[in-house]
């Protein structure tokens, strides 16, 4: 059976591994830079899952060309977490504050959803965190292609 760049790969699953872990220690940071009478609930699941996906998907199917191109891959698969997380985290509201009844129509509560994403995103201006992410989805990539030599 020919390999293509639909099939399963190890490095597939480190990428989808250390993004999600990435996923995870994010959300613990921005859980301390929110409000503390923010309610949670499945927000770090939530984004662990999206850290698989960007992982699986926008990593590992990306490595195999060089260290330098898996730095950049990295950094891609973190704003593609961070990008995702957003979208996610606002269309939940969003869907939230529309069964209370803030919207009129459809058009209001897409536009709720982007205010809320900038909303969050200013949440995320933090240099620690920031960093964090920087120092994983660098990480994330070079593992990565660490396993694509390796094993491949």
């Amino acid at each position: 059976m020919p390999q293509t760049d639909k099939m399963p790969s190890s490095a597939r699953l480190v990428a989808a591994v250390s993004l999600g872990l990435l996923g995870w220690i994010g959300s613990e940071m921005v859980r301390d830079l929110m409000p503390p009478h923010t309610a949670f609930g499945w927000f770090n699941y939530v984004n662990v899952g999206l850290g698989l996906l960007c992982g699986w998907l926008v990593i590992g199917s990306r490595v195999g060309s060089g260290y330098v191109d898996a730095i950049s891959i990295g950094l891609t698969g973190a704003a593609a977490l961070v990008f995702w997380g957003l979208f996610t985290q606002s269309f939940n509201l969003m869907l939230k504050q529309s069964l209370e009844r803030k919207y009129d129509g459809p058009f209001e509560g897409i536009v709720g959803m982007f205010n809320n994403a900038v909303d969050y995103g200013e949440f995320l201006l933090d240099g620690t965190l920031i960093g964090v992410l920087v120092a994983g989805g660098i990480l994330s990539g070079l593992l990565a292609e660490f396993v694509v030599r390796r094993w491949t």
